[in-house]
C-alpha cells in the first residue's frame, strides 16, 4: 500500500472510533514567521545548508498548520489523529501520527498499555507540544530534527508501567516497519536543524548540485523487514525524568527500489542508542539528550557505513508568560568528516492562551567534506533568525 493509502485507512478507522466516542477534543495550530536566513541554500531545497531556510531568504514565510483530534472512546481506549500542512518545496498534507491505544483501568501499582498505528518513538524530551512541536524553541535540536524527519513507529507498542511512592517506572518496546530509509539523510546530507516534521504523504529532498530536486518518501518498506525498539523511563516525584532507548530497523542493506526514473533508493541498516534526562530545578527546566549509532547500505561493488553522534543541553526559564531558552549542541558523522556545533537562543511570550510569540537566533558552525560538490569550502558558518507568531486552539 502507498503511504497515502495507509494514512487514509488509519484515518478512516480512527474516524469510526471518534464517531463512537463521547469525549472528543480537537486542538489546532497555525504559524507564520519573519525569517532572516544564512547564505547557503537550505537542505529543504536540495542545497548544502543545515537550517530550514537559506539562500539569504528574508521576509514572511508560512511555517505549518495542523489539527490534532483525540477521543476517549471508552475508559480504556484512546485514539489520536494528527494531520498537518507542512511547507517544504510545496504545501504538503501529511499524517505524522494516527494511532489507537488500549490501557485498561488498573487499581494496582502496575498498568499495561498497548498501542498500534503511526506514532513517534519515545525518544524526545524536547518536543512535547501540539503536533510534536517544541514549547522551548522554534527549531528543535539536531537529534529531534532527524527524529521528526526520518523515524516513526509504524506498527505496535506494548509497555508496562509501575507506580510507586517515589516515582513511576515504565518499560516497553515495539515492532515497526516502513523505517528502511531511516539513515539516508544522515549519510548523504549530515545533521540538520529544522522544525519540518515529516509524516505519511511528505517527501524529503536529497542534496542536489544539479537542481534536479529529487525527493523521496521517508517512510517506506524496502526489503520487507520488521524493526524493533526497546525503552525504559523513570520519572521521580521530585521532578527528575530519565529515558533510554535502543532502536534497530533491521533493514536489508542490499535492498533497493527504483525512483525518479533509473535512480535507486537503498535501505539503510540503522541502529542507535538514545539517552535523555529532564530536571525541574525551581523555575529552570534542564533537558539533556545524547544519541550514538551507525547506518549502513550496500549498493553493488561496496558498502557505505557511517557512525553518527549528537548531544545537547537545554535550559529553559519558566517566568509566567515569558520563557527564555538557551541550547547548546554538538554533532558529528564519520567517515565523511562532519563535525559541528550549534547555539540556539529563544524568547517565548504567551500573552494569551491562543497566542505564542517567539524570537529565535540559531548559530551553526560546522564542516563537511560533501560541500565541495557545490563548489563550497568544507566549513559552514551562519545565523538564522526567526520571529514566529503561532495561533493555538
Amino acid at each position: 500500500m502507498t503511504p497515502r493509502l495507509v494514512a487514509g485507512f488509519l484515518l478512516a478507522s480512527l474516524a469510526t472510533s471518534f464517531a463512537a466516542a463521547q469525549d472528543v477534543k480537537v486542538h489546532a495550530f497555525a504559524d507564520a514567521r519573519l525569517v532572516d536566513a544564512p547564505s547557503d541554500e537550505s537542505f529543504m531545497d536540495g542545497g548544502p545548508g543545515r537550517t530550514r531556510y537559506g539562500d539569504d531568504a528574508h521576509g514572511a514565510r508560512f511555517g505549518a498548520a495542523g489539527i490534532v483530534a483525540t477521543a476517549q472512546v471508552t475508559p480504556s481506549i484512546f485514539a489520536l489523529a494528527d494531520v498537518q500542512l507542512q511547507r517544504t518545496y510545496r504545501n504538503d498534507w501529511q499524517v505524522p501520527e494516527a494511532y489507537v491505544r488500549y490501557r485498561p483501568v488498573s487499581l494496582s501499582a502496575w498498568r499495561l498499555a498497548v498501542k498500534g498505528g503511526i506514532y513517534f518513538l519515545p525518544i524526545s524530551l524536547e518536543n512535547d507540544g501540539i503536533g510534536w512541536t517544541s514549547p522551548w524553541t522554534i527549531t528543535p535540536s539536531a537529534i529531534n530534527s532527524w527524529v521528526g524527519e526520518e523515524l516513526r513507529g509504524i506498527g505496535g507498542d506494548i509497555r508496562e508501567e509501575w507506580r510507586g511512592e517515589s516515582g513511576t517506572a515504565t518499560f516497553g518496546g515495539g515492532l515497526v516497519r516502513h523505517n528502511d530509509v531511516a539513515g539516508q539523510a544522515l549519510a548523504v546530507r549530515g545533521w540538520s536543524l529544522s522544525d519540518v516534521t515529516m509524516g505519511y504523504g511528505g517527501r524529503l529532498p536529497e542534496p542536489d548540485d544539479e537542481d534536479r530536486h529529487e525527493r523521496y518518501a521517508p517512510f517506506q518498506s524496502i526489503g520487507g523487514r520488521t524493526g524493533w525498539y526497546a525503552d525504559g523511563e523513570w520519572a521521580s516525584r521530585q521532578g527528575l525524568r530519565l529515558r533510554v532507548l535502543h532502536f534497530d530497523n533491521r533493514a536489508d542493506r542490499t535492498a533497493s527500489r527504483m525512483y525518479h526514473g533509473d535512480d535507486h533508493l537503498y535501505a539503510w541498516r540503522t541502529r542507535f542508542w538514545s539517552a535523555g534526562a529532564e530536571l525541574e530545578s525551581g523555575p529552570v527546566t534542564w533537558i539533556a539528550q545524547g544519541m550514538d549509532g551507525d547506518t549502513e547500505a550496500c549498493p553493488p561493488i561496496r558498502c557505505f557505513r557511517y557512525r553518527f553522534q549528537s548531544a545537547f543541553l537545554l535550559a529553559g526559564w519558566n517566568r509566567g508568560a515569558w520563557r527564555p531558552t538557551l541550547r547548546y549542541e554538538t554533532f558529528r558523522t564519520w567517515v565523511d568528516g562532519e563535525r559541528g556545533h550549534a547555539l540556539t537562543a529563544a524568547l517565548n511570550w504567551r500573552p494569551l492562551d491562543w497566542l505564542r510569540l517567539t524570537a529565535e537566533w540559531l548559530h551553526v558552525d560546522a564542516s563537511r567534506a560533501g560541500r565541495s560538490d557545490f563548489g563550497l569550502g568544507p566549513r559552514e558558518q551562519g545565523n538564522q533568525v526567526q520571529l514566529l507568531a503561532r495561533l493555538l486552539y
